[in-house]
């Protein structure tokens, strides 16, 4: 945990009990300090100071108003989970002290550590990527985003600048900061230049967002012999030469533990914990919650309160978990604390999707018409999106954020499975309608259309004889064993909450920048399902194969082979169907039996029978000649 940060938790467990108003400003304060107080480059920040900027910066604005009342709500709360564990303290709890043991038991059973699971993070991706076209800023405060910092270099970084910070609070903590405007298109090309290295390290890499990513190396370091260290640093190396940007990467047992590893030694380096068990127990029990994937600074602040400051603070508390937190929080603390996560590792396409949206922030507009064509335009880009993903959706979801940061969704089951924008909007539409009709006068400052209980518009393959085969993709994907298809890890539903309220945050925090139109646009951060790229060839290329239309089996791809291989193929069923039309005889089961006296040769064939033969061939060589495929 950073210097500066500890006076600021302090003064929020002073707030978790009824508190004075200075109390309250100061979880406030802290709460203002955004989702990325964890990034690196910020240790050596006075973060007290920062707050107070923010503080003074927004006092007074809706925005600040609205984070006040959700401090003010986030305390009471607390309050609440305070006193009911200290019922909880007056009861005898040992069932629950047994439960949580044996949990702990079964936790241990199932440790893997023969897995090596490697999480690698672009530093500072976007900044990165502007430095290439304008190498001047590398050695200057740089931030990308306008309205809203979406990524800061780490020189802007040691003024306490960070993403998710809007873009006048960050001129005050640095007012020689230079901000340049999005590219999207340019980040994406740079994102699968790198991915296109990953793919050799482990096709099945796993996107966590455009610049991050999870990979197994397990095989690949079998394969050429090779410590996960020295793999690591050769992926590197190979990312930094070729694409020029370099990246950070954490090596561990399972995902959990290397996500945090990979902020240990940014920018352009690597840590790895060993799979070990003692070692692993002994990274875990010093980590602050708040470096968790999965803990936010709601949750965190829940768990400061109880008196959970660290990992390791987590056993003492085993007893009260569930009873405060329910069972699926109970069971991600409790991994928390032993080092536990995934070792499957799988593409981001994998994943079954539940939903497919896109949400738009604004002015505050409250004009039908202004109104409605903002909702056409959604329309119209979640109509890209589905398409994109190849889905359509049962059910279409509304949703809008009110001026006052009230945040309301409705929803609707067409007589139809939507996708296309046209329908999208017609059955949107009713749903905006009946908004105004319940809200006089309504201001909106968000808007958004997600399509749920998704079906996909996806055509499977088809072969020669018009019969639905698997895709390569899914040829490529492992059958699942017995124990990966219970492989359930409550740490997703946690990391998605947090990424959740990361983009919440960035709704936000667009209020507070008084910059154009162009900085409200809609965002897409975070996870994108992009097809892993192939694996590129090995510097012997293996020999490619065609599939045989009649027999569907492979053969070389070599044209008079491929032919030869279908005459043959013809000439079998061919010969088998000129059998049957000749020798009705042999149909009907009757068998001639040589040396009985019926004029037949040695091997069983009379001169009628040759004769037969004969035209059976003739006929066979018709038949080739029609269904050949020529050389050309």
């Amino acid at each position: 945990m950073i210097e500066d940060e500890q006076p600021l938790l302090d003064r929020s467990r002073a707030a978790a009990s009824p508190a004075t108003e200075v109390a309250e400003h100061d979880t406030l304060k802290y709460h203002l300090l955004g989702p990325s107080l964890t990034k690196a480059g910020q240790d050596s920040v006075d973060q007290q100071k920062v707050s107070e900027i923010i503080y003074n910066a927004s006092k007074g604005s809706k925005y600040f108003n609205n984070e006040e009342h959700k401090d003010k709500t986030l305390t009471h709360k607390i309050e609440r989970i305070l006193s009911r564990k200290r019922q909880l303290e007056r009861v005898d709890l040992a069932s629950d002290l047994r439960r949580a043991d044996e949990y702990i038991a079964e936790l241990e059973v199932s440790r893997d550590l023969s897995q090596t699971v490697v999480h690698i993070d672009c530093d500072a991706f976007y900044a990165a990527v502007e430095e290439l076209d304008r190498p001047e800023l590398k050695h200057v405060p740089m931030a990308v985003g306008k309205g809203v910092l979406t990524t800061c270099n780490y020189h802007a970084r040691k003024f306490g600048c960070r993403s998710g910070m809007a873009g006048f609070v960050a001129m005050k903590l640095c007012p020689h900061l230079i901000c340049l405007p999005l590219n999207f298109e340019k980040y994406t090309a740079k994102a699968q230049e790198v991915r296109e290295i990953l793919v050799d390290y482990d096709p099945r890499f796993e996107s966590a967002s455009i610049d991050e990513a999870y990979m197994n190396i397990t095989q690949y370091c079998e394969d050429k012999q090779i410590d996960p260290e020295e793999a690591v640093s050769r992926l590197r190396d190979e990312v930094s030469v070729k694409t020029k940007i370099t990246i950070s990467a954490g090596i561990a047992a399972n995902a959990k533990i290397a996500k945090i590893a990979s902020n240990r030694n940014k920018p352009n380096g690597q840590f790895r914990v060993a799979n070990d068990r003692t070692t692993i127990l002994a990274f875990m029990r010093d980590l602050p919650t708040r470096k968790v994937n999965g803990v936010g600074r709601v949750f965190e602040r829940e768990l400061d309160a109880i008196g959970v400051r660290t990992c390791g603070d987590i056993y003492a508390q085993r007893a009260y978990l569930s009873k405060l937190f329910g069972d699926k929080g109970f069971q991600f603390l409790m991994q928390c604390y032993l080092g536990l996560g995934r070792t499957k590792i799988q593409p981001a396409e994998d994943y079954e999707r539940k939903s497919v949206g896109t949400e738009s922030t604004f002015r505050d507009m409250s004009g039908k018409t202004e109104l409605r064509q903002k909702l056409r335009w959604i329309a119209e880009e979640l109509e890209k999106d589905l398409t994109r993903t190849h889905f359509k959706g049962r059910t279409l979801v509304l949703k809008a954020k009110l001026h006052t940061y009230e945040v309301l969704t409705r929803q609707i089951i067409p007589p139809k499975a939507v996708h296309t924008a046209d329908d999208l909007y017609t059955y949107a539409l009713p749903m905006m309608a009946k908004l105004e009709r319940e809200i006089p006068g309504m201001k909106l400052r968000l808007m958004g259309l997600r399509c749920t209980h998704l079906v996909s518009t996806q055509k499977p393959g088809v072969d020669f004889f018009g019969t639905h085969r698997p895709s390569s993709a899914d040829e490529a994907k492992p059958k699942a064993t017995a124990t990966e298809e219970w492989e359930v890890w409550p740490e997703e539903e946690f990391e998605e909450a947090a990424r959740q309220e990361r983009r919440d945050e960035m709704n936000e925090l667009e209020r507070l920048s008084q910059e154009d139109e162009s900085a409200m646009s809609a965002r897409k951060h975070g996870r994108e399902i992009v097809p892993n790229p192939k694996k590129r060839p090995a510097v012997v290329e293996e020999e490619r194969a065609w599939d045989c239309p009649i027999c569907t089996k492979p053969q070389a791809a070599n044209d008079r082979a491929f032919n030869d291989h279908i005459d043959y193929c013809l000439s079998r069923s061919t010969i088998k169907e000129a059998v049957r039309n000749v020798s009705p005889a042999t149909e009907m089961g009757v068998v001639a039996v040589p040396g009985t006296g019926s004029g037949r040769d040695e091997d069983g064939r009379g001169e009628k029978g040759r004769g037969k033969r004969k035209e059976g061939v003739e006929a066979l060589g018709a038949r080739k000649k029609r269904l050949f495929f020529g050389r050309g």
